[in-house]
Formats: structure tokens, C-alpha cells, sequence
């Protein structure tokens, strides 16, 4: 029995029940949206929250938006006391400086109401196609102050008592581009939520309020503990890394700082990122929500994945964002490419707790390799359309596994948009989509490879939001494992004129330019000379690794269809003396060895 006397196997019993309502939540957004980003890329999330805007429960979606939701959720109640809540409201916001992170992510959170008593608020996010601005996406990467990244929404009613807010709507409605698809897309939050509400009513009916509030307690209080115990585990000290970014967008020769210093003191964590760049001019500027999100995900899964995901696990957590620099910009900065500053956050993590715990974290991957917004009008039909590209990469090599292959990671969990599914909706064509060879870093563990693939323009001239990185600086390799290729992107004319492409860049494409990417691969781990001839000779097979790499990085001596295994050993004991023993334990590629 636990504390509060109650039952542990009703407890398990309620926590599985929270998870599966969160997950009925996440499909029904899927299912029930509109834009291409939410239902075939799933950039959306789902969470169940207790009265006192603690989360409780969470499907199985993107890490970015489930610990962003959090002070959403903190705001609504701040703003809508329990007490003032009735049944049928519903509340919205967007604001990055008032609750939220982006102003293309749209919170909504539904009071579940247990006769006349709040009990538990239902929540989900969606990453919106379009909320206005200067371009297309509403993702514009030159941009430098939030009034040109769209509508802004602080926390609002969009339903009051059941009864819709006409206003808001029509708000929303004439700031768009694509109306119909982002007033759908509430729609499928609104789906969700309501969805969520009828699960907690349901487990209201089978436990009463009062005993479902003490399990929720006790869940949260459990998760607390269980994290402090794994924490506790891991060496006291102060553990600190270093990354960068390519450029902000706007000063394009000049890399960004992230700075991480991970203390552990018994079973606290404390993440001080004093030392990362002051806030920069474009839109890669984040506020606390964001920060936290990436904090909250290494947390997670760097202490102990096996935890049930709640709000509990934070609380061990105490966290240093200074004012004014990247990770906590102050108004009006520009925000919208936030999600690059919390993917390097996060390398940032891993490799500051790779120190503390070695030989259970992987290598850097890829490390945000491309996101886009492509938009403008059809001239088939006349009617404005925007669609995305949700870019992978490779994952970053593991302790005991290689990486895994062009995937979305870290904090995103979000798919590629299908090739069939572009085509099918939208005036551009992908002329290849394969894996890149030799960009995964090379080790004993080889890194995941990111993908080159081809864009199109078949009609009109659509204008593109490249919001790329990783293509001035390499996903690290771990104890001589090597780093993954950096990306890259080149443009190419109708007309035969070819341009390279930075990393984050605002440009239009006519009719027959075509748009070629190759998106990074994640770092190697261990000595790549250690690597199995076979594993090297079937990655050779597989495109994935060429016979020059083969040789020269890993010392396996192709013949045909399979390696020379006495040339091999002859060539790995040259490598080997040319190298000399691995003294260092990150290889950062152009930022060198250390």
C-alpha cells in the first residue's frame, strides 16, 4: 500500500488507463486534422493534466511539444482559476511570451469537470500550416521581431461554457492563408480534447473523484522518487559541454554558442546554460518553454527511460536561463526556428552527461537537419496552398547498436511527408529521395545516414522557408567514433544557374528549379577499426558505405562481392600505427578533436 493507503495494483491500473486516454487523444488529432504536417508528418501531441496544471499523462508523441505544454497549461490556470472554469470551456493560446513557444503551435486545454468540480484538463498542441506573417508557414528565417511571424494569442476563451467565440474564429480565420485547413486543424484539437474529457469521466465513474485525484498525486509523487533514485546513481560533479550553431539567418558568418553545465548533487539536477550566445537578431530566439522542453526530454531519457512519463520526474530538476541570451530572449525577439536551439540543448545535454555516464548515451545526431515551409498560390486553380518538408536524419551511433537511418530524433517524432502525399496536393514534385552514403559517422557502432532527395517546382513561385543546420559545424563522434557528414543544399535554375543554399534562407523558386538537400548524418561510436569486416561489407552492399570509405576508415579491403580478410588485418594494423591510440573522446570534425 502506498502512503495515501492506496492499492498498487489499482494504481498501475490507473496509470495504463491516463496513458491510453493521452494515446485516444493522439489519434483522434491525427485522424481528425486537415494539414499535411499534422497528418502525415504528426506534429501534434496530446497530454491529460491535473487541476493544479501538473502533467499526469502523455501520448506517445513529439518530446518538444509534451514538455512545452507545460507552462501553457501553468498560464491557462493562471488566468482561468479553477474556480472561475465552467463546463464547455475551452482555452487557446499561442504567445510565446505569454505561455506558449511558436506562434505556429496552438495550445488548447478542455476543463473535465466532475459534477461541479474541475478534476483535470485536457491537452493538445498542434503545429499549424499557417498563423500569418511575412511568409508562407508562418516560419520566415529572416525575420527579426515576432510581429512578423504571425498572429499572436494570448490565453483566450474559444469556448465559453459550451458557446464558440465567434470572434476569435474569424480572427483567425482572415490572418491565414489556408483558413480552411487551420480552422480544421483547431477542430481536431478540439477532437482530442474532447475525447480526453470523456476518458477522465469515464475514470471518474469507475473510482470517484476524490480517490482518482489521490492516485493522480500519488503517480506524480512516485515518478518524483523513482527519478531522484536514478539521479542519485550518477556521480556528483559538474559536467559542461559546448556546441554551436551555424548562423541565426540574418549575421550569416558568425557561429552561435550553446553553452551546458550539467551539476548532479545527490539526487538533484541542475542544467545552467549560462555561457550560450545573448539573444541573436533572427528567429532562432527561445523562450523558457522551449529551453525547458529539451531539458525535460534528457532528463527523461538520459536518467531513466523506464520512468512513467509525468510531471513528477521534473520536479529534481532546477534549471538556469539567463535572461536576454538564446535560451530565454526577452520581447520582441523572433522565435520561430526555435526548435534548432533546443535540438543543439540538447546535444549539449548528452554530451555533458556522456562524461558522467559513460557507455550509456549515444553519439550527436543529426542535429536538426532541415525543416521547410513551402507556399504560394496554384495558378491551376488560383487558391493558396503551404505544405512542409519535416526533414530526417541519421541518429547518432549507440553504446552497442549503430544508429538508426534517416529519422526524426531527440526531441522531434515527427514523419516525412510522404512523396505520393505531396504530389497529391501540391504543385511540386520530388525527383529522387534516397539515403546519402558515407554520411554516417564512422565507429565501431557506425552512425545512422541522413538522405539526399530533389524538389521540384512544376507550376507557379512558391516561396521557401530552408531552416537547415549542421552545415558549418558536425554531429560529434564518441570515443573514436567519427562525426557525421554536415548538410548541405544547392539550388538549381531552370535555367542551368546553380547556388549553394545556407543554412537558413528566405527565397522563391520558379518552374522547373529544382532544390537539391542532403541532410546530416549522426556520429560514430568507438574505434571504427574495431568495426566487424562483415557489418562494414554489408553496408557496402547496402549503399549505405562506400569501398573508399571502407578502406580507408574502417581497413576492410573489398574484392567483389566480399573483403579480403589477411588484406584486412594488414591494413587495419597500418591504420592503427598511423593513428596511434584514441586520446580524446569527442570528435567534433571541423571543430577538431577533444
Amino acid at each position: 500500500m502506498s502512503s495515501r493507503g492506496l492499492d498498487p495494483i489499482t494504481l498501475e491500473v490507473v496509470r495504463n488507463k491516463l496513458d491510453d486516454i493521452a494515446d485516444e487523444m493522439e489519434i483522434t488529432l491525427l485522424k481528425s486534422s486537415h494539414s499535411a504536417i499534422v497528418k502525415e508528418a504528426l506534429d501534434a501531441s496530446s497530454a491529460i493534466f491535473d487541476i493544479k496544471g501538473q502533467q499526469v499523462a502523455q501520448a506517445a508523441a513529439a518530446p518538444i511539444h509534451l514538455g512545452m505544454i507545460i507552462p501553457a497549461v501553468q498560464r491557462f490556470i493562471e488566468v482561468f482559476p479553477p474556480e472561475t472554469m465552467r463546463d464547455g470551456d475551452v482555452y487557446v493560446l499561442n504567445d510565446p511570451f505569454d505561455g506558449g513557444t511558436h506562434l505556429p503551435d496552438l495550445v488548447m486545454s478542455m476543463p473535465v469537470f466532475a459534477g461541479d468540480r474541475p478534476v483535470a484538463l485536457a491537452t493538445a498542441i498542434t503545429h499549424h500550416q499557417e498563423i500569418g506573417g511575412r511568409s508562407p508557414g508562418s516560419t520566415p528565417v529572416d525575420a527579426t521581431e515576432i510581429f512578423q511571424e504571425g498572429l499572436r494569442i494570448p490565453p483566450l476563451k474559444l469556448y465559453d461554457a459550451g458557446r464558440p467565440d465567434r470572434t476569435l474564429l474569424s480572427m483567425i480565420e482572415r490572418n491565414v492563408r489556408i483558413p480552411e485547413v487551420v480552422i480544421g486543424d483547431i477542430m481536431g484539437q478540439f477532437a482530442a480534447c474532447y475525447v480526453g474529457k470523456a476518458g477522465v469521466l469515464a475514470l471518474v465513474d469507475r473510482f470517484g473523484t476524490e480517490r482518482l485525484i489521490a492516485y493522480m498525486d500519488e503517480l506524480l509523487d512516485r515518478a518524483e522518487q523513482l527519478t531522484r533514485n536514478a539521479i542519485s546513481q550518477i556521480p556528483d560533479g559538474s559536467y559542461h559541454f559546448v556546441d554551436y550553431l551555424d548562423h541565426d539567418g540574418i549575421d550569416l558568418d558568425r557561429l552561435i554558442r550553446i553553452e551546458v553545465t550539467a551539476t548532479i548533487s545527490g539526487s538533484d539536477f541542475l542544467v545552467d546554460l549560462t555561457g550560450s550566445a545573448p539573444q541573436v537578431r533572427g528567429p532562432l530566439n527561445c523562450v523558457p518553454a522551449s529551453s525547458l522542453a529539451a531539458i525535460y526530454y534528457v532528463t527523461k531519457v538520459a536518467i531513466d527511460p523506464e520512468i512513467p512519463n509525468n510531471a513528477g520526474c521534473y520536479r529534481p530538476v532546477r534549471v538556469i536561463l539567463p535572461e536576454g541570451s538564446i535560451v530565454n530572449a526577452r520581447p520582441p525577439a523572433a522565435v520561430n526556428a526555435r526548435a534548432i536551439v533546443v535540438r543543439r540543448i540538447v546535444d549539449c545535454l548528452l554530451g555533458a552527461l556522456n562524461q558522467a555516464m559513460p557507455g550509456r548515451l549515444p553519439a550527436a545526431s543529426n542535429g536538426h537537419p532541415l525543416v521547410m515551409s513551402i507556399g504560394g498560390i496554384d495558378p491551376e486553380d488560383g487558391r493558396p496552398y503551404v505544405t512542409a518538408e519535416i526533414g530526417a536524419g541519421g541518429m547518432g551511433a549507440r553504446p552497442t547498436k549503430d544508429g538508426i537511418e534517416t529519422i526524426q530524433t531527440d526531441t522531434s517524432n515527427a514523419q516525412n511527408i510522404p512523396a505520393e502525399a505531396l504530389e497529391l496536393e501540391f504543385p511540386l514534385r520530388v525527383g529522387y529521395w534516397r539515403l546519402r552514403q558515407d554520411s554516417g559517422g564512422v565507429g565501431r557502432f557506425r552512425g545512422g545516414v541522413g538522405f539526399e532527395k530533389s524538389f521540384e517546382v512544376l507550376r507557379g513561385d512558391p516561396n521557401v522557408s530552408h531552416r537547415g543546420e549542421r552545415h558549418l559545424t558536425a554531429p560529434w563522434g564518441l570515443f573514436g567514433g567519427g562525426p557525421g557528414a554536415m548538410s548541405r543544399s544547392l539550388l538549381r535554375r531552370a535555367g542551368g544557374a546553380q547556388t549553394s543554399i545556407p543554412s537558413k534562407l528566405e527565397f522563391k523558386m520558379q518552374p522547373g528549379d529544382t532544390l537539391n538537400v542532403w541532410t546530416s548524418g549522426g556520429g560514430g561510436y568507438g574505434d571504427p577499426l574495431e568495426r566487424p569486416p562483415q557489418s562494414v561489407m554489408d553496408d557496402v552492399l547496402d549503399g549505405k558505405v562506400s569501398r573508399e570509405s571502407a578502406e580507408a576508415d574502417y581497413g576492410v579491403v573489398i574484392s567483389g562481392r566480399t573483403f579480403d580478410e589477411e588484406a584486412t588485418a594488414a591494413r587495419r594494423s597500418e591504420l592503427r600505427a598511423a593513428r596511434g591510440p584514441i586520446t580524446w573522446t569527442y570528435d567534433r570534425g571541423p571543430l577538431g578533436r577533444e
